[in-house]
């Protein structure tokens, strides 16, 4: 059953997401694009949060969730092995002073499992960091395209970890990341006669990073029964300043247009960026430090708060700069938990159902224009039983806006739906014999 559900995922999303962008987003334009990853759809559903864990469900941002307690109900032998993968559907509703637009995108976003050994687990998985898709114009006086610019890429990261359970309450641990993708994007300047009538022959500036690196994750998570019943949960991560390795290329081309208006490249002029120092360039990743803490219920109710900081000020990029963009400190609030009123129940399957929520408040770290783009969301979710050994399907559901339309920039209102499935398996466990 677990195998066709696999299947049925996988295919439903490839479907979907064929020859699609990532996403849509003119904020994507900036940097190294928008950041994709937000944790497991169990996470999102709560407003982000990713100081909570549990031997059912991988926790992608905090490594240490890699460890833990070996199950009573495994005769405290192992825990078990976990699976997950996940995909999304963004549907997004671009609002300036202008007009608006709307536009979507679907897309895997994570592959990943966790096997214990021991005091030990380990992890390892793929999904996409960052992506970078978009289509935007600019107007000029004459209500004429001034400009038309277009973005497509993104990072991806492939990363393996290890966990400790240094105590039965203390767990610790690292992820190893190594990043890779491309960003590739072009200007196109229109030109126009003094009649204001079209040239012939458009300009069009073309350029193209392929992007490399590693960068580490740290993270620790503790949790203590405060009584019979209460349980407190925090947990930590950190990842330091590090930098990205970027192979660029820069070109010029003469383009014409057809009656129906699409592009003719008529020659193109590749730019030494060799001589301007500009071939190789490093693109440096700011530090990110996340904490929080929780109180709950095991397999009943949780509630917790998590807040991040990351130096986005120190974010740098020699090959793109712009007078009306800069970067400042990110920082980014959540709440959210879960309820489940009866996890074993026999009598109703509405009552094993996990029931999520939470809010997320994020200041991205991006200004423009002397406008930082902040975003605010409110999310849903539900965990669904499927197969056996507590495996399981997440639904969620995130509505939200990014920007403003001060200053002609353009606000995003967006709604995600979320699919993961959480998959558990047990590999090791002793013979025994009468």
């Amino acid at each position: 059953m677990i195998k066709k559900l696999v299947l049925i995922f996988i295919a439903v999303f490839a479907i979907k997401s064929y020859g699609q962008e990532g996403i849509a987003s003119p904020y994507s334009f900036y940097g190294i694009g928008s950041l994709k990853f937000k944790g497991t759809v169990e996470n999102r559903s709560m407003g982000g949060l990713s100081i909570y864990t549990d031997s059912i469900h991988m926790n992608l941002r905090n490594p240490a969730s890699y460890a833990g307690k070996n199950l009573d109900f495994l005769n405290n032998e192992s825990r078990p092995v976990k699976y997950t993968v996940g995909g999304s559907y963004s549907s997004v509703n671009l609002k300036s002073n202008n007009g608006s637009d709307n536009t979507s995108s679907s897309t895997f976003d994570y592959l990943a499992m966790s096997v214990p050994i021991g005091k030990f687990g380990f992890g390892f998985g793929l999904l996409p960091y960052t992506s970078v898709g978009y289509k935007l114009e600019s107007i000029n006086s004459n209500g004429d395209v001034d400009n038309r610019f277009r973005g497509q890429g993104g990072l991806n990261k492939v990363f393996a970890g290890l966990g400790y359970q240094i105590t039965k309450d203390l767990s610790v641990g690292v992820n190893f990341d190594y990043n890779f993708g491309n960003i590739q994007n072009s200007t196109l300047s229109f030109i126009y006669d003094s009649d204001n009538n079209l040239a012939q022959y458009q300009s069009r500036e073309n350029n193209r990073s392929d992007l490399s690196g590693l960068t580490l994750n740290l993270g620790l998570s503790y949790k203590r029964m405060l009584n019979e019943k209460l349980e407190l949960v925090t947990g930590l991560t950190y990842t330091p300043e590090s930098n990205l390795t970027s192979n660029n290329q820069r070109s010029f081309s003469t383009i014409s247009f057809s009656n129906t208006g699409r592009e003719f490249e008529l020659n193109k002029i590749d730019t030494d960026l060799e001589s301007l120092g500009l071939k190789r360039t490093d693109l440096t990743l700011p530090s990110k430090l996340a904490f929080g803490a929780g109180i709950g219920e095991p397999r009943k109710w949780f509630a917790g708060i998590e807040t991040e900081f990351q130096k986005t000020s120190n974010f740098s990029n020699p090959l793109y700069s712009s007078s009306t963009t800069k970067y400042e400190n990110a920082t980014s609030l959540s709440l959210g938990g879960f309820y489940i009123p009866e996890y074993n129940s026999f009598t109703s399957f509405f009552k094993r159902l996990v029931y999520r929520a939470g809010l997320h408040y994020e200041k991205t770290g991006l200004n423009i224009k002397d406008e930082s783009i902040n975003e605010f969301g409110m999310s849903f979710g539900l965990g669904i039983p499927v197969g056996s050994f507590f495996s399981n399907a997440n639904l969620g559901l995130e509505i939200g806006k990014r920007g403003t339309v001060n200053s002609n920039l353009i606000q995003e209102n967006f709604i995600n739906f979320q699919l993961s499935l959480s998959l558990n398996d047990r590999w090791f466990q002793k013979r025994k014999y009468d």
